[in-house]
């Protein structure tokens, strides 16, 4: 019964994310649906801007502490729909907040599990992780290369510090968050001066410049490793 008990929160995150995820709700945030409604959804917001705001935040928190996939297209709307200045901030206090509610909930349903028997997600991060686990931390945040709440989780279960958490998911989250919103943000520029969604949005400077930026943060890992294997000391015989 204590088990259960422990594992309660994180199964009623489970069961609104697989509610949020098979109602087809985050498909009305698509950047086409989006599109033709952005004019009408911007009118709103700037009629009930405090209102809109909460509600994003809170739609985008819920959906990053359930763990669900598709996340991006909530930030891209958000980079659509408020710009990148205002929608980066909602986006990163979101991310922020759903981060934190998922990995308090996973450490209360795993305790002190730091054994041999962890998940392989946790045992191909528990290395590095502590060895430096500061750098390490920020650098899972960074890139996307690992899944969002994947790692959070993993997190949880190798008992990372809540500072440290929470530092490193605002501090370098931002950066791939940053880049998605403006992504988001080029897409509505571009569909407001062409009045639909086509390829050519692709070729706009506002669109292609935030995907070769998640491009080359996509990337980071395989310049780490390649630095690592140069600055590797040689095997002794």
């Amino acid at each position: 019964m204590k088990r259960f008990k422990n594992f309660l929160p994180i199964l009623i995150l489970i069961a609104l994310g697989l509610g949020l995820f098979f109602s087809g709700a985050l498909d009305r945030f698509r950047p086409d649906n989006i599109g033709n409604e952005q004019a009408a959804l911007q009118a709103q917001v700037a009629a009930h801007p405090f209102l809109a705001s909460l509600t994003y935040i809170g739609a985008v928190t819920l959906a990053i502490s359930t763990g669900i996939p598709g996340v991006v297209v909530l930030i891209l709307a958000g980079g659509m729909i408020f710009g990148v200045w205002l929608g980066t901030l909602l986006s990163i206090i979101a991310v922020t907040l759903g981060a934190v509610i998922l990995f308090l909930a996973s450490r209360h349903a795993f305790g002190d599990h730091r054994g041999a028997d962890a998940p392989g997600l946790v045992q191909r991060l528990r290395g590095g992780y502590f060895a430096h686990p500061v750098s390490y931390t920020v650098f899972l945040r960074l890139v996307p290369f690992f899944p969002f709440g994947g790692v959070t989780v993993a997190l949880a279960w190798l008992r990372c510090p809540l500072w440290l958490f929470v530092s490193a998911t605002a501090g370098g989250g931002l950066v791939m968050t940053g880049a998605e919103t403006a992504l988001g943000a080029g897409l509505a520029t571009t569909i407001a001066q062409k009045q639909a969604v086509s390829l050519d949005v692709l070729t706009q400077p506002s669109v292609l410049v935030p995907l070769l930026a998640m491009g080359l943060l996509a990337l980071i890992p395989v310049f780490v490793a390649k630095w690592r294997a140069r600055t590797r000391p040689p095997a002794q015989d």
